[in-house]
């Protein structure tokens, strides 16, 4: 009796354990998913509470953030204590999250978790902070970045931590990249992505979205354009991989704008995406033929996930839906909210289900969404929380390494594995452990041609180990293919020097010969860096590139980006190329100089963005509701929203920006003379029991006071008689209209 006591005990101690196991019994019956996969729920309520993300540890374990605040579509608690971050566990062994315990708590909305370093990085806006794990419990705490998430939105504030093959950690809607090295975090301006979720692919390009477009990419490495710092490319990142926005729901479920034209079929169905999110491009290695590399989105509003194909075209990609008329996994469950996707330890798909009635946040709810909710109770659901498991039925489970004791030699040997999860934590265990007795055998598997993605893997390795060398990148690029080469290329940079001048450009010479788009593209972001240090050798082989993709606009941002802050040397030199004259790159070489100049760089290098009145309420609302989308400089986020800087609509009329505000926007719209297409209309803000007349004033106060050269002020009783001056059709306006009206 003493020993089941003592047992017991200290089962309760070590673990929290229960004698016996309560495990989700929830049902799946109004749930389709795509025929040969199997959907499970892996952990439910009372586990956890309003999963935004997750990640896995080192044992199988998953890791989540919790949000409860989120959902209250009256504004009640969201800057209360109420989040957390738990660690859920399956101590029975059979796949099912059986127990769970709380790792932080009193958080205030947690967006983001990264396992890292031995760590947890976490996002608490506005900090970003970075925790040790001692025995599942908090050690030494680091502020990684005091403003990481600054005020906001919470649909909008930065989000994601993705560790990249790289080494570096990504974010979406953030400027930053991250990176724990030689005992000191890094922090380097990087392209702003995306809104919620992040992913990469094999070759460690960047995939994100918007609410409106379910997928955008990168066609090139991180940071392989923005080199240059008054360079902002256009045509290389933050492209839209697929025009095509269709949904095709189960059921007709309630969604912000359904009042407005187009936004539902005959049927009452949602036609496109207003809320994506959270894409993940599978890299399990467990999916049936043809789902490799497919990108997987959420689309919580309509409480599906989309899945997508992806094409690579050496200088850009493109991506398709699977199929029309369905999808891969839909359900008339109003309350399925996926909101991130993960691959696995096992090779499944991961779904974090947030589980909640109302997925649209207070600040741009519509009153038609609010009187429906309120119709079908969906504002009373709360307290849930799912993660799902897809796996395909085919394939049997598969056990868990234990990777903290494993070798630098068994390590090296996971980055052949078939599982890019799986790889990519043997990557970062063997820098992190610092697992030098594993070089040889690293520079071996970047050697071995017959696995192209390993070979990176073992490359980013031994850059992450401080092991590579000019001569054994030189031998990688000569004998491997073009993937291989291309982050050959990219890692020789750190080896640029008049030394290595010589046989750098042999090299180029002979991959210049393989007549590879891929390969030249990446010869096109370095071989300007290169020039610096010897410009007569390299700039014959700028000449060809030049020659090669004359009207090739990703190339020749790729060109420009590698002169960085050389382009106006350069100028003279490319002038005796007799089709360099008023060619694309002629025009974006000139635009660079002239900014050079003006001290005009690309914004990602700015530190100080436009200077907020902090003394106003209007400057706090703008950053709260309207600076997701337009920008916190007013410079507009392309398909989403047009410019505020200098626009006809902020600098006239003070009454016809309060319509737009209050009533919404419809597009297209011009500004400047430049037309600006949006996918979906601007929300008005009317309807919005916060926001007093007084609010909107501050708002056209400081918006017209910071964009425009005149500065305007408007009562806010001017504001009471706008509320009521409707459009014609009741719903948002269009530019016809604000045309027309006069003051």
């Amino acid at each position: 009796m003493k020993t089941l006591v003592f047992t017991a005990l200290l089962c309760a101690v070590l673990i929290g354990c229960t004698p016996s196991f309560k495990e989700p019994k929830v049902s799946l019956e109004s749930y389709k998913i795509e025929d040969g996969f199997e959907l499970q729920v892996i952990a439910a309520e009372p586990l956890l509470s309003a999963p935004v993300a997750m990640d896995f540890d080192d044992k199988g374990r998953i890791w989540v953030a919790e949000m409860p605040a989120f959902n209250d579509i009256e504004d009640r608690g969201e800057d209360k204590p109420t989040g957390a971050i738990r660690i859920l566990e399956d101590l029975d062994g059979d796949g099912v999250m059986d127990h769970s315990k709380v790792f932080l708590d009193s958080l205030v909305m947690p967006r983001a978790l990264a396992l890292a370093y031995g760590g947890l990085l976490y996002a608490e806006p506005p900090n970003l902070w970075f925790v040790d794990i001692e025995n599942d419990r908090p050690g030494q705490r680091t502020l990684v970045d005091s403003l990481y998430a600054p005020e906001g939105n919470p649909e909008y504030q930065p989000n994601g931590l993705v560790l990249n093959i790289d080494n570096w950690i990504y974010n979406a809607k953030l400027p930053y990249r991250y990176q724990f090295k030689n005992g000191k975090w890094l922090k380097e301006p990087t392209s702003v992505r995306g809104q919620w979720g992040i992913t990469h692919d094999d070759f460690g390009r960047l995939y994100y979205n918007d609410n409106a477009r379910q997928l955008l990419g990168d066609y090139v490495l991180p940071n392989r354009l923005v080199r240059n710092k008054f360079l902002e490319p256009n045509k290389g990142v933050n492209q839209l991989l697929t025009d095509d926005q269709r949904v095709y729901p189960l059921h007709a479920a309630s969604v912000n704008r359904g009042y407005a034209p187009g936004v539902l079929d005959k049927d009452s169905l949602l036609k496109e995406v207003s809320a994506a999110c959270g894409p993940v491009v599978y890299r399990g290695g467990t999916f049936p033929e043809g789902y490799e590399q497919n990108v997987f989105v959420c689309a919580p509003e309509g409480n599906l996930i989309k899945r997508n194909i992806l094409t690579f075209h050496g200088d850009s990609i493109s991506a398709k839906q699977a199929w029309q008329e369905k999808e891969f996994l839909a359900s008339t469950d109003e309350g399925f909210r996926p909101v991130s996707l993960y691959n696995g330890p096992d090779g499944a798909l991961y779904v974090v289900d947030m589980h909640i009635g109302v997925i649209q946040h207070y600040a741009f709810l519509s009153p038609y969404l609010k009187k429906e909710a309120q119709k079908k109770q969906l504002d009373t659901l709360k307290g849930y929380g799912r993660i799902l498991r897809i796996k395909n039925k085919d394939t049997e489970p598969v056990k868990m390494l234990d990777f903290e004791n494993l070798s630098g030699t068994e390590l090296v040997k996971l980055l052949q594995d078939k599982n890019g999860w799986v790889r990519d934590l043997a990557q970062h265990y063997l820098i992190f452990k610092n697992k030098r007795e594993a070089i040889p055998e690293l520079q071996k598997l970047a050697m071995e041609t017959n696995n192209p993605f390993s070979q990176i893997h073992g490359l980013y390795a031994l850059q992450g180990l401080d092991a590579l060398s000019f001569d054994f990148l030189k031998s990688v690029a000569q004998k491997s293919n073009p993937d291989v080469i291309s982050h050959a290329i990219v890692l020789l940079e750190d080896f640029v020097s008049t030394e290595n001048a010589k046989e750098a450009q042999k090299l180029f010479q002979e991959i210049l010969a393989k007549n590879d788009r891929s390969i030249d593209l990446y010869l096109a972001t370095t071989v300007g860096t290169w020039a610096k240090v010897a410009k007569e050798d390299f700039l014959p082989i700028i000449d060809s590139l030049f020659d090669t993709y004359k009207n090739n606009q990703i190339v020749t941002e790729a060109l420009l980006s590698g002169m960085g802050d050389t382009a106006e040397s350069l100028l003279t030199d490319l002038q005796k190329n007799s089709g360099f004259k008023d060619s694309d790159l002629q025009t974006r070489m000139l635009q660079s100089v002239e900014r050079q100049m003006q001290d005009r760089p690309n914004r990602i290098f700015t530190k100080a963005a436009v200077a907020m009145d902090t003394r106003t309420k209007g400057a706090q609302l703008f950053r709260q509701i309207c600076a997701a989308c337009h920008g916190i400089n007013g410079e507009g986020t392309d398909g989403v929203a047009p410019p505020l800087m200098d626009s006809e609509y902020v600098a006239n009329s003070p009454e016809r920006l309060g319509l737009i505000i209050l009533h919404g926007l419809s597009g297209p719209v011009h500004v400047n003379g430049k037309r600006y297409e949006f996918n979906q209309a601007m929300p008005g803000l009317n309807g919005n029991p916060n926001l007093s007349d007084k609010d909107i004033s501050d708002v056209i106060t400081y918006v017209t006071n910071a964009f425009s050269r005149t500065p305007h002020w408007i009562k806010p009783e001017k504001i009471k008689k706008l509320r009521d001056k409707k459009s014609e059709n009741g719903g948002e306006y269009s530019e016809p209209e604000l045309q027309a009206y006069s003051r």
